[in-house]
C-alpha cells in the first residue's frame, strides 16, 4: 500500500502548492483508487485566481479537483461491481439518497451533497487532486475502451448532458451557444447529438471560436472585435430557439435574450456571480428561463457515450502537466488564447 498522498492544495488566491495528505483508508463499501488524470475546471480556477467566487470564499485550506478518473487500487468490504485493477471515472457527485431532494430523483440538489473540491460548506469538501482517493463504489463508472485522460472528462460532459436536458426537445431547433470554453464546446457537441439543426457559438477569444467550429458550430463570431455579430438574429423578434449560457458574462445573457424569438428558452450555465438579467424583454418574449446546476445520472452517460464514440472529446484536451507542475498547469489553464482542457497527470 502507498505510504504518501501527494495533493494539490489551495491556500488562497495564487497560493497553491503540492503537499502530503494522509493515504485515505478504505472503508465499507468504498474502492481505493490510484489516480490517474484530472482536470482543471472553472471554478477550480476561480479559487486559483480569486479564493473563490461571489459569496463562495475558501476559509481553510482545500484539495481542489473534480474531474478524474483512475485505477481500482483495493475494495472495501461490500464495494461491488469492481474489480482490481479497473480504470473509473469518479463522479464526484455523493448526494446522501435520503433528503427530499433525493427521493423526488434531484440528487444534484441534495441537502447533503458532498461535491469534491467545493468551498460551499465549511469545513470544505477536500477533492479529488490526490494521488490516492477513496471513494463509495456506487461512484466509479467503469471505463473499458477509455484512456484515462477521455475517462476524466466524463463529469463536464455530464453537465452539458443536463443542460441540454433542461433545454427540452432540440430536434431542428436554432441553438446559440454563448461562452467557448470546456462547457461551450462539449455543449456544442452534445446539442448536435440531440439533434440541433443550427448552432451559432459565440466568444472573445479566436482560438476558442476555432476549437468550438471544430465542434461542429456552423457559426461563429467573435463578439470582442465585432460587437454587433448577433444582430441579424434580431429580426422578427428573434430568431433563436435555444440559447445556452455558458459564460456566466452579464452581456451574454443579455445578447441572447436579443436574438430569442417569443417562447424560446435560456439555460444558464455559466456561474460567474449575481448579474443584472433584461428582466422586462424577457417577459414582454415570453422566454423561459432554466438554471442548470451540476449532474447527477447523466454521468453514466457521458462515460457511455464517449466508449461509443457518439462524443468525441480528445481534440479538447489541449494540455496535460505532470503534479509536481501544477502552479504552471494552472497558469496554462487561465491563458484562454491558447488552452482548453488542460489536465493534471498522477
Amino acid at each position: 500500500m502507498p505510504t504518501s498522498n501527494q495533493s494539490i492544495v489551495i491556500h488562497g488566491a495564487h497560493d497553491l502548492r503540492v503537499e502530503p495528505r494522509n493515504v485515505p483508508q478504505v472503508g465499507h463499501e468504498e474502492v481505493l483508487i490510484e489516480m490517474l488524470a484530472g482536470g482543471i475546471c472553472g471554478s477550480d480556477l476561480h479559487y486559483y485566481n480569486h479564493g473563490g467566487f461571489g459569496p463562495i470564499q475558501l476559509r481553510e485550506p482545500m484539495v481542489l479537483g473534480h474531474e478524474v478518473s483512475g485505477k481500482v487500487m483495493a475494495l472495501g468490504e461490500g464495494a461491488l461491481g469492481l474489480t482490481v485493477g479497473q480504470l473509473v471515472a469518479v463522479s464526484p457527485s455523493r448526494p446522501c439518497h435520503f433528503c427530499n431532494y433525493c427521493l423526488r430523483g434531484q440528487q444534484n440538489h441534495c441537502l447533503n451533497m458532498r461535491f469534491y473540491g467545493s468551498a460551499m460548506p465549511f469545513p470544505h469538501i477536500q477533492g479529488a487532486f490526490q494521488q490516492q482517493l477513496a471513494a463509495s463504489a456506487s461512484q466509479c463508472v467503469v471505463a473499458d475502451g477509455l484512456t484515462a485522460g477521455q475517462a476524466a472528462m466524463a463529469e463536464p460532459l455530464a453537465v452539458c448532458l443536463h443542460a441540454v436536458k433542461q433545454a427540452g426537445d432540440l430536434v431542428g431547433k436554432t441553438v446559440l451557444i454563448t461562452g467557448c470554453g470546456p462547457i461551450g464546446c462539449l455543449s456544442i457537441l452534445v446539442a448536435r447529438r440531440a439533434g440541433a439543426a443550427k448552432i451559432i457559438a459565440t466568444d472573445l477569444s479566436n482560438f476558442t471560436l476555432d476549437m468550438a467550429r471544430s465542434c461542429g458550430a456552423d457559426e461563429v463570431f467573435n463578439i470582442k472585435k465585432n460587437p454587433d455579430a448577433l444582430i441579424s438574429f434580431h429580426k422578427s423578434k428573434g430568431q433563436i430557439d435555444v440559447h445556452l449560457e455558458c459564460s456566466g458574462a452579464a452581456p451574454a445573457l443579455a445578447a441572447g435574450v436579443e436574438c430569442l424569438r417569443p417562447g424560446g428558452t435560456l439555460v444558464q450555465l455559466g456561474l460567474g456571480g449575481d448579474m443584472t438579467v433584461p428582466m422586462q424583454a424577457m417577459t414582454a418574449k415570453e422566454i423561459i428561463l432554466r438554471g442548470s446546476f451540476r449532474f447527477h445520472s447523466e454521468f453514466a452517460t457521458a462515460v457511455m457515450m464517449m466508449q461509443s464514440q457518439l462524443i468525441v472529446v480528445d481534440p479538447l484536451i489541449t494540455h496535460s502537466f505532470e503534479i509536481r507542475d501544477a502552479k504552471r498547469a494552472f497558469e496554462q489553464a487561465s491563458d484562454r488564447s491558447n488552452a482548453m482542457k488542460v489536465q493534471l497527470i498522477f
